[in-house]
């Protein structure tokens, strides 16, 4: 990235979804842990849901997200295995516009110190998509913590050096604030 730190924080506006066909709010520890990561942080919290993992509410949901002028950051938990359900990676990856190849791979160096050679079985990936950056994480708190502390908590603050993604995610381009403005008026008057 070639986004220069500043001295002081500029927080950013990020949202949370948890993908579970099992978890609700109160057994959504992976959630709350980002939460309480995105917070403590100085960041501010825009919207936090738990989706099933159904390849198109997780679209449905990211498209709009990823349109929202006030959306920075999407961190996703969850689906990113390898299970029959597990649906993340082919619900998201369609949406990107360029891909953030050393996160999968730096997410999973860290994850191997923890956990081994089971670490292959993540799909952890991330990507940008209409000035929006996005990181998939498994659903595990564990795996949460390992992202989180180990690149998302740096990669997201302004005050990181030699590079973070919050210049490049903190100014969406206006036709998009526009566009957005006008669909949503549209549909509002239907």
């Amino acid at each position: 990235m070639s986004t220069e730190p500043t001295n002081e924080l500029k927080p950013l506006n990020i949202a949370i979804l948890t993908v579970s066909d099992t978890r609700g709010v109160d057994e959504d520890s992976s959630g709350q842990f980002l939460e309480d990561s995105v917070v403590e942080s100085g960041h501010q919290l825009i919207a936090r849901r738990i989706l099933p993992d159904d390849i198109y509410l997780i679209r449905a949901a990211m498209s709009f997200w990823i349109a929202d002028p006030d959306i920075h950051a999407i961190i996703i938990t969850g689906g990113t295995g390898f299970s029959e359900r597990d649906s993340t990676p082919e619900a998201v990856k369609p949406l990107l516009d360029k891909y953030i190849e050393g996160f999968g791979e730096e997410f999973r160096r860290l994850s191997a110190a923890e956990i081994g050679s089971s670490t292959i079985q993540s799909r952890a990936f991330a990507g940008l998509a209409n000035h929006t950056v996005i990181f998939c994480l498994p659903g595990s708190t564990g795996a949460c913590r390992t992202g989180w502390n180990g690149i998302l908590n740096t990669q997201l603050d302004s005050r990181h050096a030699p590079c973070n993604f919050s210049a490049l995610v903190s100014r969406k381009p206006q036709r998009a604030v526009e566009r957005l403005h006008q669909v949503i008026g549209k549909r509002a008057t239907r």
